[in-house]
Order: structure tokens, then sequence, then C-alpha cells
């Protein structure tokens, strides 16, 4: 197979128009083109009235040495790339216990799923439910305020992406592939295949629940043994000069069991499994995360300043949005985990304590858009302890409880008020989503003075990078905290243990190494492949 990228076609190009483009970007008779297939399939909307789709394409060609060679100075046409995935070879040493991976999330699912595979019987501890018993109670929460502090949006089978927009898709380096790894894997849990070749595949929550399912029961049948409603309360760390090293754990029924090997894949959220591991002497510092609101305009708004007269386009879908500005203060204002078509969603695993999050279905098809308008913030902010980022999100999680009416409603203001500075009294045209419901109040006092006057300034100047963004009834609801861990659980590079505890295995969002379903699921392959070198040594 030989690749070509950059095969650039009219967005409304007849399906024969494919074929014919891959024979003259390789000068070919029909004859010679054997197969192909839809390796990626992008789009540049810079232009809205003449949006141009781009593919990478594998083909299968006679004499493809030949053809490769006529065209080698085509940076665009090259071998296909081998993007199958290679085990480890790695066999444990007699005797040595088991694997525990701890989290059920993005990341520890593909550390069970990969440790499975290689038939090393992992065992899985997930403090929240299994899946569709978690949803029912998350959405008992939204509907009845009744909160489940260990099973919600962020506790519980599939992590916090589950209730999320469900991306696939990363920025991170992956020289090995282990994006197609954990995109076959998805579809061989019942995705779309289209997630295969799309630039920015999503799923959607109510998808994502069923292909969680799947994925728990082949790490089952393959030898490995998940254990729900199952919370890590004690690590036990033997110390022989110097060197520290994991011996066991116990479990909140008090059972104790023997490992060698940890893997914490614990989630951003899991507050109290941070404070037990500093207590423990893991090393643990404090980092970067932002700070901000959930933003919601009409969808078809979006759609129009993204796409113009091609708006409702199926190829294209629900438009999403990237903006960032830099403001006068210092702060840069960004966008983050943009939910086309989607709802803003109640995600507090804390009583007294509001949080946002954005989440999408499958067809993206709500009325509004939303997405978290942030502010980046440092230690420089929160200093004078590694966990003092925890502390400072409870702050703010508290504040935002209390202006929305000590209920768990969340607090709002609609754009325009917020940048003139006044409490908002009635909604506009745009009907916020948020369940239980949406507090009118001034949102000021919500966040720090620096992100207020940061966030102002950026919603003024986000117009002339989307038209019609400053739209004086879009709804602001706040908080948005949970963008990312407060806290790096650091590793070493080689090996992938704690900086000083052998036998811990950091891994994914919650230990500061991801950031969403993609990136936490290739940390995870990354860490069972530690994990197995290790066993084997």
């Amino acid at each position: 197979m030989l690749r070509i990228s950059e095969l650039k076609l009219p967005l409304n190009h007849p399906e024969p128009a494919l074929r014919d483009a891959i024979l003259a970007r390789l000068g070919i008779d029909s004859g010679d083109l054997l197969d192909f297939t839809v390796f990626k399939r992008s789009y540049d909307a810079r232009k809205k009235s003449a949006i141009v789709l781009i593919y990478s394409i594998d083909a299968d060609v006679r004499d493809e040495a030949a053809v490769l060679a006529r065209l080698a100075k085509d940076t665009a046409v090259f071998p296909s790339p081998d993007t199958g995935y290679k085990f480890v070879d790695a066999k444990p040493a007699p005797g040595t216990p088991r694997p525990v991976v701890v989290g059920m999330g993005p990341c520890g699912m593909f550390v069970a799923l990969i440790l499975a595979q290689m038939g090393l019987n992992p065992l899985v501890l997930e403090r929240g439910k299994i899946v569709r018993e978690r949803t029912v109670d998350t959405f008992g929460f939204w509907r009845k305020r009744k909160l489940n502090t260990e099973s919600n949006v962020q506790f519980g089978e599939g992590g916090a992406g589950t209730f999320s927009d469900g991306k696939l898709y990363s920025q991170i380096k992956d020289p090995k592939h282990y994006g197609r790894k954990v995109l076959t894997e998805f579809v061989k849990a019942g995705a779309p295949e289209e997630i295969l070749y799309v630039s920015k595949p999503h799923i959607g929550t109510f998808r994502l629940v069923k292909m969680v399912e799947q994925i728990r029961a082949e790490i089952i049948a393959l030898g490995g043994e998940i254990r729900f409603e199952t919370r890590l309360d004690d690590i036990y760390v033997s110390e022989e000069n110097g060197v520290r090293q994991v011996q066991g754990i116990r479990l909140s029924s008090g059972e104790e069991i023997a490992t060698r090997h940890l893997v914490m894949a614990i989630g951003h959220s899991a507050r109290d499994t941070f404070e037990l591991l500093y207590e423990r002497g893991v090393y643990v510092e404090a980092k970067p995360f932002s700070i901000g609101f959930r933003v919601e305009h009409p969808q078809s708004l979006i759609d129009v300043c993204r796409f113009g007269p091609n708006a409702g386009n199926k190829l294209l879908g629900a438009a999403d949005y990237k903006i960032v500005h830099h403001a006068s203060n210092g702060r840069s204002v960004y966008s983050f985990c943009m939910c086309p078509g989607g709802t803003v969603v109640a995600a507090s695993s804390e009583e007294g304590r509001v949080v946002t999050n954005g989440m999408s279905q499958y067809s993206r098809n709500e009325r509004n858009a939303n997405s978290a308008i942030v502010v980046g913030i440092t230690p420089e902010d929160y200093p004078g302890h590694p966990l003092a980022g925890i502390a400072f999100q409870r702050e703010l999680e508290s504040r935002a409880f209390v202006l929305g009416g000590s209920n768990y409603d969340a607090p709002g203001q609609l754009m325009g008020d917020f940048v003139r500075g006044v409490p908002s009294k009635e909604f506009g045209s745009v009907v916020p989503s948020f369940k239980p419901a949406v507090h009118l109040t001034d949102l000021a006092p919500a966040l720090p003075e620096y992100a207020i006057t940061a966030m102002r300034e950026a919603f003024v100047a986000f117009d002339k990078q989307i038209k019609g963004y400053y739209k004086d009834d879009a709804v602001l609801t706040g908080v948005e905290t949970r963008t990312s861990s407060p806290i790096r659980i650091k590793r070493n590079d080689g090996d992938l243990q704690s900086l000083n505890t052998r036998g811990l295995f950091p891994a994914g969002e919650g230990a500061g190494y991801a950031g969403g379903i993609m990136s936490a699921a290739v940390d995870g392959i990354r860490v069972a492949e530690a994990v197995a070198l290790a066993m084997a040594a």
C-alpha cells in the first residue's frame, strides 16, 4: 500500500471524483488502481463559500515500487506506515503477584485491556458503579439534586469521559500509532467505523456506554477481574536502603491485596486519593490548570459563523470552534472542551460544591453549542503546598454552590451583563441547558478578579475571531474548575514508575500525563507496556 496525503476535492464532489483524483495524482490508468481506502478525511473551511475536503488515501496499485520511484520527489506520496499494534515481549517472573489497576476510566480501561490481552490477568478497582447504574445516579442528580459522591460524572465505569462530547482526537505525539489501536478497539466495541478516518472523531455519551460495557466484557473474558464500588483506602510501601517499593494495598472493604505493580489511573477528581498518595510519601507536585465558565450560544449561530452557506452540510456536521485571547493583564483566555450541539452538565462530586462540564451525544443535534472559556492559572496563584490547587478548586466550587442558591443550581449570567458588570435578571433568546437549573446572578464573585477582568476583555475580542460570538444574551454558567488535574504524580521517563516509589505507575489525566479520552487511553497503553516489562524484570 502507498499513502497519498493532501488530496483536495470540493465539499460536494461526486463519489467517482475521489477515484479520478487518485488516478490523476499517481499518473496511472484505472486498471492499475487495485483498491483504496480513506485513511483520513478533514476539511478546510477558511473560505466558507468554497469548503474543501482533504483526504489521505491508502492505495493498492500495480507495480507500487515503480510508482513510488517515479514520484520520489512528491512528499505527499509515500509507503503507507504500518499502524498495527505490536505487543511487547515480556513474561512475568514466576510467583509475581498480578498487577492492580486503580480506576476504570479511559486510561485504566486500556491499561487493563492491554494487560489482559497479554495474559497478565489484571485486577481493576473502580470506586464507582458499573456504567448503567452510574448513569441512573448521574441523571438522578441532574433531575432531583440528589448527589451520590461515589457515582457521578467524575466517578464510575468509563470515567469522566463518559459524560462528555466523546472526542477521540488529540495533539499528542504518537510515533508508535497507539491512537490507532485505541480507535480499532473502540470500533470492535461498537463505535462507528467512521472514527477511523474522520479528522475529529467523536462518539457521544450513549454510544460510549455500550462500548465501555463491551470492553469490560473482553477484559473479563481474557482473565481480568473488575471490582466496582471498591475504593483504594491505603497503600503499603516498604523501604530498604533508601529504595521505596509498593508491596500491597488495602481496600474500602478492609481486604488487603499483595501487589508490586500498582497503576494509579484515578482521574482528575480523586482528591482523597491524591491526599493518600501524598501522606504515604509518593512524590507529588502542583501543576497548572484552568478555571472559568461554560458559555452557550445557539448552535445555528456557530454553524453559520464557521461554515457560511454550507452550514448544515451532513459531512461537516455541527460546527466547533477553538479560540484564544491574550489579555492585557497577562492572562491567556481560551476555549476548552467545546461541545457542538450539546448540553452543559452538573459535574459535582463533593457535597456543597457546584462544577460544570460539557456533554454531547453522537448526533450533536441539541439547540446550543457550549464550550468552557477558561483562564490559565499556575501554582503561583495557589502557592504553599503541592495539594494547594485542590483547596483552590474547592473554594471556587463552594462559592458557585452559594451563588447558585445552595441547592446545586448553577450560577449564571448573560454575556453582555457580565462584560458590563451588572447582575442578570432574565434570560433572552438562549435557553440554558444545565440541570437542575441556572440561577441568574452576578458571576464576578465566582472567580478571582484577574480571571474576571481577562474574560470580560476576551469575550469582546472573540467577536473579531467569530463574528457574532459576543452575543448579549449568550449564557455563562459557572464554574469550570476540573479542566485538568491540579497535581502531577511525577514518574520516570523510561520505566514510567513514580520518581520515588518503585512499582507505582502514575497514569492518565489524574497523574498529570493526559487530557481527554484519546491521550488518556494512549497513556494507558504505554503504562501497560511498562508494567509488563517491569513484571518480567
